[in-house]
């Protein structure tokens, strides 16, 4: 069982961060997170949703 992200823009951000690891592998996540988090325009909680669900998942 995994966990699914709920909210159609936390699962875009997702998305568009797995692609950016993939073909930016060198850029810090936290770079990564933050400008997730702009561009889907997340609020706080879905933010610290995304970290740790990103982070967790890195792993």
């Amino acid at each position: 069982m995994s966990i699914q992200p709920q909210g159609e823009e936390i699962r875009k951000a997702v998305k568009w961060i797995s692609e950016e690891r993939k073909f930016n592998s060198e850029k810090e996540i936290k770079k990564v997170l933050e400008e997730a988090c702009i561009k889907f325009d997340l609020s706080p909680k879905d933010a610290d949703f995304l970290r740790r669900f990103v982070i967790e998942n890195e792993t």
